[in-house]
C-alpha cells in the first residue's frame, strides 16, 4: 500500500493543498519535548478528508446520478468540493443527532444538498447506503473503502517528507480512515498512537470486543469523531500497526484546545484538540528526546467552541 500512496499524492496534488507542519517550544505547551503539529485543518476544506475524497473520484467511474456520502461534517465538505470541482452532483446524507450548523453550512457552500436523518449514526450510514444502491450514485465511504485509506495516506507522506525524524504521532480516530491511511504508510516505522474521547471510543472498543461494535457517538468530538465502527480495512490496518489507544474525558480536550491557543494562536475543531490532549493531559508522557508529531485534523467548528 505504501506504493499505492506514492502514486496517489501526485494525482491528487493539483487539488489539495500541502499543508505546512509548525513546530512549538515545550515549554510552551508545558510538555517534556516540543511538539511538531501537521496543519492539516487548513486543507481546502478545513479537514484531510479532501485526499480521500479527490482520489477516490479521480480513480473511480462517476455516474450521472453523482456521488453521495454520509457525514457529520467534514468528510461531506470534503466530498461537496470535489465533486463540484470535477463537475460532478453531491448529495451529503447527515445525522441530526451530531449535526453543527458551521459544519452544514460549509457542506452547502460547496454545492451538495444535504439530507437530514434520524436516529443514531448507524441509521443515517443505513439511508445513505440505500440511496447509493437505488440511485447508482458513486458511493464515497468516509473511512471503509481501499481509496479513501490510500488518500489519506497521503497526509502520512507529506509529514515524513516536512519532517526531520519522527518517532510518534498522534492521530484522533473516528471510523478509521485517518489512522487506518497513516498506518498504510508508516507501518512499523513510526510509533502510531489513536486518541479518542470517552463518548467516541470506537478504536478503544474495537480492539478490546473486535470490530462488529455500534457506537453511539456522545460529548465534544462526536461531530467529529463519531464512527459507529470501524472499517474493514481500516481496522486490519490499526490492529497490526497502532500501537497505542489513549482515551480521555471531554475537560482535557477542552483544556488542549485552550494551550493550542495559548501557545499558537491556532483553533482547531475538537476532533483536533483530542490529539493533542493526549500530551496536555499526561495521559501519554513522552521522554525529553522523542519527536512527536500532533495531526490537527480539522478546523470545522465555531471558533470560540472551546471557550464556551
Amino acid at each position: 500500500m505504501p506504493d499505492a500512496i506514492s502514486a496517489a499524492a501526485p494525482l491528487i496534488a493539483p487539488y489539495i493543498r500541502r499543508t505546512p507542519i509548525l513546530s512549538v517550544e515545550a515549554h510552551a505547551l508545558g510538555l517534556p519535548c516540543p511538539v511538531t503539529f501537521k496543519l492539516e485543518h487548513t486543507q481546502i476544506t478545513g479537514s484531510f478528508k479532501l485526499r480521500g475524497a479527490f482520489y477516490n473520484m479521480l480513480t473511480r467511474d462517476v455516474p450521472p446520478t453523482g456521488v453521495v456520502a454520509a457525514s457529520g461534517g467534514n468528510h461531506g465538505a470534503a466530498v461537496a468540493y470535489a465533486a463540484t470541482t470535477l463537475g460532478h452532483q453531491s448529495r451529503i446524507y447527515v445525522p441530526s443527532l451530531i449535526a453543527k450548523e458551521e459544519k452544514l453550512r460549509r457542506m452547502r457552500g460547496f454545492g451538495c444538498e444535504v439530507v437530514l436523518t434520524e436516529g443514531s449514526v448507524g441509521a443515517c450510514m443505513d439511508e445513505y447506503a440505500a440511496y447509493a444502491q437505488a440511485s447508482g450514485a458513486l458511493s464515497v465511504h468516509p473511512y471503509d473503502t481501499i481509496p479513501t485509506l490510500t488518500g489519506q495516506g497521503t497526509l502520512a507522506r507529506e509529514i515524513e517528507a516536512q519532517m526531520d525524524g519522527i518517532d510518534t504521532i498522534f492521530v484522533s480516530t473516528g471510523g478509521g480512515g485517518l489512522i487506518g491511511g497513516i498506518s498504510a504508510w508508516f507501518r512499523d516505522r513510526v510509533k502510531i498512537v489513536s486518541v479518542e474521547t470517552e463518548g467516541t471510543n470506537t478504536l478503544e472498543k474495537s480492539m478490546r470486543e473486535g470490530p462488529d461494535i455500534d457506537v453511539s457517538a456522545s460529548g465534544v468530538a462526536a461531530g467529529s469523531l463519531g464512527g459507529p465502527r470501524l472499517g474493514v480495512d481500516s481496522f486490519a490496518l490499526i490492529r497490526e500497526f497502532v500501537d497505542e489507544a489513549v482515551i480521555l474525558p471531554d475537560s482535557d480536550v477542552f483544556d488542549a484546545a485552550n494551550r493550542l491557543w495559548e501557545a499558537t494562536r491556532l483553533i482547531g475543531e475538537p476532533g483536533s484538540a483530542v490529539a493533542l490532549a493526549a500530551l496536555t493531559s499526561g495521559a501519554y508522557v513522552p521522554e525529553k528526546d522523542e519527536k512527536v508529531c500532533v495531526v490537527l485534523c480539522g478546523g470545522n467548528a465555531e471558533p470560540d467552541w472551546f471557550v464556551q
